[in-house]
């Protein structure tokens, strides 16, 4: 039998029954039950992917989901079920995402003092670059959503592209309930003017 095979035929409880909700799962990953976690992993796979992307993971989106997975895991006795199990999850893919333009911005830093240094170099054919480049090649609401200030792309991710409910928000982000409504307010006019111009420009 496959690993996991046996906890994904169990995902739906008794013949007939209602699909158990996370909390089950979690109860029973904190038990030890690999499997349990497993399922909890095939759940949420795709919003954690999705929230990398658009917090600009890029390329390196599916790293990000994998470390937030591993300790998701190693954090399981920390969670206390005060939010949802996917928006308490999908703050440890966005907290990856962060750590991951930290260590983009280092980087980057070193690759263009280096360059400055020896013009000549290879240097400058560093991925991260060309991931920078590439990512002018996206579609208009995505580019445009990454030129908000990380805070507006973070609550525009959460409410409008991972059908977040604002409870969910409050506990993804760790913000205010009034930060979360006068933010997400703000960050859409930033968007809409930023599509405009894009609009505009394209013709």
């Amino acid at each position: 039998m496959e690993p996991g095979r046996r906890g994904r035929c169990h995902e739906f409880g008794p013949p007939g029954g209602y699909p158990l909700d996370d909390e089950h799962f979690v109860t029973r990953a904190r038990a030890g039950d690999l499997e349990a976690y497993e399922i909890l992993v095939a759940r949420h796979t795709a919003s954690a992917y999705r929230t990398a992307v658009l917090l600009g993971a890029g390329p390196d989106a599916e790293d990000v989901m994998q470390e937030a997975f591993l300790k998701g895991y190693r954090k399981l006795s920390h969670y206390r079920g005060a939010s949802s199990f996917r928006a308490w999850l999908l703050a440890i893919v966005a907290n990856e995402t962060r750590n991951l333009h930290r260590s983009r911005q280092r980087r980057d830093g070193l690759v263009l003092r280096a360059a400055a240094a020896h013009p000549e170099s290879d240097v400058t054919e560093d991925p991260g670059v060309a991931t920078v480049v590439a990512g002018e090649r996206r579609a208009a609401l995505v580019r445009a959503l990454r030129l908000l200030p990380a805070k507006d792309r973070e609550v525009i991710v959460c409410r409008f592209f991972l059908d977040l409910s604002e409870d969910e928000t409050v506990a993804m982000l760790g913000w205010p309930r009034g930060t979360v409504k006068s933010r997400t307010s703000r960050a859409l006019a930033k968007l809409r003017g930023l599509l405009d111009r894009e609009e505009v420009r394209h013709g």
